[in-house]
């Protein structure tokens, strides 16, 4: 299926898939203008959603709970495609306890031990550095594609973000680079990999990669990653930016204004990037803290992507729940979309 030149998307969770949510939600994507779907194909706990015949993740059984037979997956493509609904796979790379403890060596190490580092959840990460979780993840790229996927968004390609990970652990496979750079590396695998497939190679990145000159020590620098996929996905939910950010007192508070910064910063540092790719950014439909969100605080967000000429965007609320009454019809054009009204 052709990506379209628009996209308004919404994240669907493992659960919504099993427990048959995913139904209501393609209801919402015929009635609205809502196209696309990112399902879980691998989620942040290492579970693959069906049936896999990739040989590493049916060794480490991370295709054994509670997995969907590849047909039921199939069919349930066809349907979305049916109703005009683009299907994109997102996949999960160094954020995997399954791989992390079948394969102790491939996770990061504590430095004084040499034993899996554990977050503060008590789970292991995967070392970026290792190729094999690279080559893990792009053949679970290649069997979503295969099972009729249109588009394969990565998560996750980066380091842990606990500040004291960075003191903790020892990388013997960095050789002198930067974080950055691994991930860039990393990056271009994936897409050398995807060359072939013929879809879209998406990624997901921190939302203050936006603004942020450093790589925040999650090896996320705008310059390094923008020209290795084909779409990035900054995750600018303003509930997750600091008191102060942006001048803004309460940037959860202002997500027009947090938005209004975001956008302003990405397209500037993609301005002559040869090869940048196109900006969709994730919005929140979600409440984290004060104030709550709803309609208001949803359309506000989209409109500062508009603001910008940045037309596309995906929600994301874990449990798969939205805000429907925050959706148009359906947009057929960038002009509708444009003299489309929103409140800020």
């Amino acid at each position: 299926m052709r990506r379209p030149e628009i996209v308004r998307g919404l994240y669907v969770n493992r659960w919504a898939v099993l427990g048959g949510r995913i139904r209501e939600l393609i209801d919402v994507a015929r009635r609205t203008e809502i196209n696309a779907l990112v399902l879980d194909v691998k989620d942040d706990r290492g579970f693959v959603l069906y049936r896999s015949r990739v040989p590493l993740a049916r060794a480490i059984g991370a295709d054994t709970t509670m997995p969907v037979s590849a047909s039921r997956i199939r069919a349930l493509l066809d349907t979305m495609r049916a109703n005009g609904i683009f299907p994109i796979a997102r996949i999960v790379v160094a954020k995997d306890p399954i791989l992390a403890d079948a394969h102790l060596e491939w996770a990061v190490q504590r430095r004084d031990r040499g034993t899996p580092w554990l977050d503060s959840n008590g789970r292991p990460w995967l070392d970026p550095h290792q190729r094999a979780v690279w080559s893990y993840a792009a053949d679970l790229a290649a069997e979503a594609v295969g099972l009729g996927f249109s588009e394969v968004q990565f998560d996750y390609v980066r380091f842990p973000d606990e500040r004291r990970m960075l003191r903790e652990s020892r990388f013997p496979l960095a050789r002198g680079r930067s974080r950055a750079r691994v991930i860039h590396e990393q990056l271009a695998f994936l897409r050398t990999r995807m060359a072939s497939l013929g879809v879209p190679m998406a990624i997901d990145v921190f939302g203050l990669t936006t603004s942020h000159s450093s790589d925040m020590g999650i090896g996320q620098q705008w310059e390094e990653f923008i020209d290795q996929a084909d779409v990035v996905l900054p995750m600018t939910y303003p509930s997750h930016y600091s008191a102060g950010t942006y001048g803004l007192a309460r940037p959860n508070a202002s997500p027009y204004a947090t938005i209004d910064h975001a956008m302003t910063d990405a397209l500037a540092r993609s301005r002559g990037i040869a090869g940048a790719a196109r900006i969709v950014p994730w919005y929140q439909d979600f409440t984290l803290g004060a104030p709550r969100y709803g309609v208001r605080k949803l359309r506000a967000q989209m409109q500062a992507g508009y603001d910008h000429g940045v037309w596309s965007w995906i929600l994301w609320n874990p449990g798969s729940r939205y805000t429907v009454a925050a959706f148009s019809s359906e947009i057929d054009t960038i002009a509708d979309a444009a003299s489309s009204t929103h409140s800020r």
